[in-house]
């Protein structure tokens, strides 16, 4: 069982808390009940306190396999909300389109944008800036 040497906080307090010295006691020291505790932290929040920390944590620790592992963790944590993101994005202009009544070659018109890039848009492969989402909710009837 994890414990952790001259530290203010305890293993049963959220990840959050650990900070550096009790993230690498976790890594180092934990078993797969701690890592499986840091690995949720990391998929609730990937680019959050945690994941900044454990960052810094995996240059500092020994075992280059143990650095491999929370490296391939944090970087899938951040692949799947960066998915998710463009996923959420592409629902919505999805969702303004239906709701503008407007062909899609309209719609892309009105957003100054073309049709062909409207759809990598709408299929999640490409991104708006803030301007196209903007333009796409002004479109969108109420």
């Amino acid at each position: 069982m994890l414990k952790f040497r001259n530290l203010d906080v305890d293993p049963s307090d959220p990840v959050e808390d650990w900070g550096f010295e009790g993230l690498l006691a976790a890594v180092e020291r934990g078993d797969v009940r701690d890592w499986r505790r840091i690995s949720q932290a990391l998929r609730h929040d990937p680019r959050g306190k945690v994941a900044e920390e454990l960052r810094e944590v995996l240059d500092a620790v020994e075992n280059p396999a143990m650095a491999n592992l929370f490296t391939d963790l944090l970087d899938r944590a951040v692949a799947t909300s960066d998915s998710a993101e463009r996923a959420a994005v592409a629902t919505e202009l999805k969702d303004s389109l239906a709701r503008s009544g407007l062909s899609r070659a309209e719609f892309a018109r009105r957003l100054g944008t073309s049709q062909s890039r409207l759809s990598t848009y709408l299929t999640g492969k490409v991104t708006p800036s803030a301007v196209i989402l903007l333009r796409a909710r002004r479109l969108a009837r109420p």
